[in-house]
């Protein structure tokens, strides 16, 4: 049984939910897993020197449970669907992990706003050391040009999806 997943990852605040859950819409039999789920309670969450929670770490985050997710998805879709020579694209599974933090094991408002100094002082410069992280390890990543329209970036990752899809002859559409 063939399946596909696509890990969506990137800064705090950087549109990869509202791609992630503009894909399931238009892709056939496509799951979405947010990293955002797995949070711990606040209580469990560190404080930094300036009265922060730290939420961009991996410490923030129950990974055990996040995996217990994928992996019991994975599962499912191998059971969920009996593999035949051709399969259609309605038959493959596919799954989209989003998250902030997923490859190290346009502006939305939030109510309440974050505190003054909060972006740039802790958001960003974690971002920034979890890419280089990430950069760090030879997995084949597409990196996304954050000042294109949500549009852009959309159409740019479901033509590439497609095309992937297309090339381990999994999948024959016309968009």
């Amino acid at each position: 049984m063939k399946t596909f997943i696509v890990g969506i990852s990137g800064v705090t605040n950087g549109g990869k939910t509202t791609l992630a859950k503009n894909l399931q819409k238009h892709l056939p039999n496509c799951s979405v897993i947010s990293q955002d789920d797995f949070f711990k309670p606040e209580s469990e969450i560190e404080t930094d020197k300036n009265g922060f929670l730290q939420y961009d770490v991996l410490e923030a985050l129950n990974m055990e449970k996040m995996m217990s997710a994928i992996s019991c998805w994975m599962e499912s879709a191998r059971r969920s669907v009996v593999s035949t020579d051709r399969e259609s694209a309605e038959e493959i599974p596919i799954l989209i992990i989003e998250g902030f933090l997923l490859f190290n094991y346009n502006t939305r408002v939030y109510e309440p706003p974050d505190s003054p100094g909060y972006f740039d002082g802790h958001v960003w410069p974690m971002y920034l050391k979890h890419r280089q992280e990430m950069q760090d390890i030879t997995w084949e990543v597409v990196y996304l040009d954050g000042t294109k329209s949500e549009e852009d970036l959309f159409l740019q990752v479901y033509e590439d999806l497609i095309q992937e899809l297309a090339k381990q002859k999994c999948l024959q559409v016309t968009a």
